[in-house]
Parts: C-alpha cells; structure tokens; sequence
C-alpha cells in the first residue's frame, strides 16, 4: 500500500456539481455549512449549465465559504468535477452532489481514517450503512460494478459508483480526469488505484430518489462505466 507524508490537514474543499436542482441546492448548501469540523470548509459550486432557476437561487447564497463557477452549457459531472478539482485549494477533497441522497453530516464518518492517519482516500458505503429508497436495479448495477472494479484492480470495493469520496488532494493532483459524465467515478477509482493507493470504505446514509424526482444516472451509464473500467486499467498514464 503506497502512502503519504503525514501532514496538519486544515481545509477540506467540498466540491459540489449542480445541473437542474433549484429545489435542492439551497438546503443542501445549508446543510453543508453547518456541518462542525476540525477543518475549514471551502464550498466550490459548479453549475454546469443548469437550464432552470439554479443560477438564481445560487445567487441568493452570500457566504465566504462558498465559491460558484458557471458552465455555459451542459457538459457532464465529470467535466463539473474537473472544473471543481481545478480551483480546489484544500488539503482535503470530497464530493458532494446537489440533491438531497448523501447526508453531509457523514463527512465526519469518512474524515475519521484519514485524520487517524490510518488512509489517504475513503468512500461512504452506501450498502453498509441506513441506506433506503434505492431501486433494485440501481442496486444490482451498483454492486455489479464494484464486482467489476475489484476483479480488475485486485481491490476489494463494496460502493464504487458512491457519490461520496474523500481524498488527501495530493493523492489525486497528478491525475487528469477526462471523463465528462458519469464515467468521473470509475477513471478516478482506477486512477488512485492504480497509483498504489488503498481505498476505505466506511458506512453512510442514503436516501435515493426516483427519476421523476430528477435523478439523472440511468442504466446506459453502467455500460460506460464497465468501459472506463477496462479502458483505464490498462492505459499508460493518469
């Protein structure tokens, strides 16, 4: 297992995409700043072209915490993600969606290994912990993608395809995300792990939502992750 000089993490940079979720986004937001850390927190939003009130309900949020970048158009959480990941200045990263799924009173359930020194990248295990409201066929994908990813990089995963992953920034600066969909979490688990890096899975909340609620992944998305798997197992650079 490859590691890190240990160093005093003081920042966590919560990067959160948004497209379409004027319903959500403002109490999310919410929540994510009451979270109590031992980390200053630096929100980073990026709207990634959303065609309904977002922009306008983003402009009502006046706090020094949180910063908004703006896509013209649509292009995909893994290109919101890039975007993020290229103004994130926090010794710290983790992924926050929009919607309302992933409770972010759990980043200190995924900050607990990390600031243990015990691990450099974790995610939230959705299948261990009060997980509810996720479909059957999200559950079978889900789990059959983590079975993917395991056979191929000999690493035992539960969750891959969660929303909530944290790394210590240094793990994933050398990396050059180029996926622009959904396709972000397989290229950025290959990639870390390819590096040598282990990856702790730890127990969250999860209270998925139906598509008529606005959720966006479908299945086409698991075929593009099983070919992002196999395309990034064996490509030559990060």
């Amino acid at each position: 297992m490859r590691t890190l000089p240990p160093i005093e993490y003081k920042t966590l940079t919560v990067l959160m995409p948004v497209f379409n979720e004027q319903s959500t986004v403002k109490e999310i937001v919410s929540r994510c700043l009451l979270v109590e850390l031992p980390l200053e927190i630096d929100l980073v939003i990026v709207d990634d072209g959303s065609s309904d009130e977002t922009a306008e309900v983003l402009a009502t949020i006046e706090d020094p915490k949180v910063r908004v970048l703006t896509h013209a158009t649509n292009q995909g959480k893994g290109a919101a993600l890039r975007t993020g990941l290229s103004a994130a200045t926090g010794d710290l990263v983790i992924v926050q969606d929009a919607d309302l799924e992933y409770n972010p009173e759990d980043w200190r359930v995924l900050l607990g290994p990390v600031l243990e020194g015990r691990a450099v990248a974790v995610y939230g295990n959705r299948f261990s912990g009060s997980g509810k409201n996720m479909s059957g066929l999200h559950r079978f994908g889900n789990r059959f993608l983590s079975l993917v990813t395991s056979v191929l990089y000999a690493k035992k995963l539960n969750d891959m395809e969660t929303c909530y992953k944290l790394f210590d920034r240094r793990v994933i600066a050398p990396i050059k995300v180029i996926s622009d969909r959904f396709d972000f979490e397989p290229e950025i688990t290959a990639k870390v792990l390819r590096q040598g890096y282990d990856i702790v899975e730890v127990p969250i909340s999860y209270a998925g939502r139906e598509f008529h609620e606005g959720k966006k992944i479908t299945w086409r998305d698991g075929f593009g992750a099983i070919r992002a798997l196999i395309r990034f197992r064996f490509s030559r650079t990060l």
